[in-house]
């Protein structure tokens, strides 16, 4: 509920450090892609509720679905790093939102390792947090309220 339209929204301030670094990532042939941003409340509630109704609590319990999120703020984002030339993904060792201890940034050797870590750096340099359990999860630091619009009301 909520995701009325195809499009990842984010705080200005966010958005703009986010441009930044796709920007940077450019001299490498590299860039980013965005899987999710800014989710409305009720969309963090019926994944919330879907773990309980389903037995599948232990999503929360473990940390991979958060019953308050930073989605729901505008400033945090969910991306991977892309081959500017194809749009390719580079190899992160798990799927988008892969729910286990694989997917945690720190839990990677190799290639993997080196993209996961350059992610990481990149998106750091603009001041992002990473949430060690998800490869693909940043924060923008700031405090803003948790937002219910459906995204197809930001036009």
């Amino acid at each position: 509920p909520g995701y009325e339209d195809a499009r990842a929204l984010l705080r200005p301030e966010a958005a703009q450090a986010l441009l930044r670094v796709h920007r940077r990532l450019e001299g490498d042939g590299l860039g980013l892609k965005v899987f999710d941003a800014y989710r409305p409340v009720r969309a963090t509630r019926a994944m919330v509720e879907w773990a309980e109704r389903t037995g599948n609590r232990w999503v929360i319990e473990q940390g991979y679905v958060a019953e308050r999120s930073g989605h729901n703020r505008g400033n945090t984002v969910d991306l991977t790093l892309i081959r500017r030339g194809s749009g390719r993904e580079l190899e992160m060792g798990t799927p988008y939102d892969h729910f286990s201890p694989a997917a945690h940034t720190a839990n990677a050797g190799g290639e993997v390792a080196e993209n996961r870590q350059g992610l990481v750096l990149a998106v750091q340099a603009e001041g992002f947090r990473n949430y060690e359990k998800e490869w693909w999860h940043f924060s923008y630091p700031g405090e803003w309220e948790a937002l219910d619009v459906p995204i197809a009301c930001f036009r």
